[in-house]
């Protein structure tokens, strides 16, 4: 995945299902149409969780890039 530049971050690190996308509805309600929001997760459950929600929603998932530790989510 190419680097993607983040409008906002959202730290979920140590957060389980649900609570990164319950978080990320919060944070995208914050969001101007077109910015990305950058969601940092420990929680494998998220990998399915997130292009599930955002699909239900009409939001865009742009991927993802695993760092030592934790999951980026755009």
């Amino acid at each position: 995945m190419e680097e993607v530049k983040a409008d906002e971050t959202l730290d979920a690190r140590g957060l389980s299902c649900p609570m990164p996308v319950l978080k990320t509805k919060k944070a995208m309600d914050n969001l101007k149409s077109g910015q990305i929001l950058e969601i940092l997760s420990t929680d494998p459950g998220t990998r399915n969780d997130l292009p599930s929600w955002t699909k239900r929603t009409g939001n865009e998932f742009m991927g993802e890039k695993q760092d030592e530790g934790y999951i980026r989510f755009y």
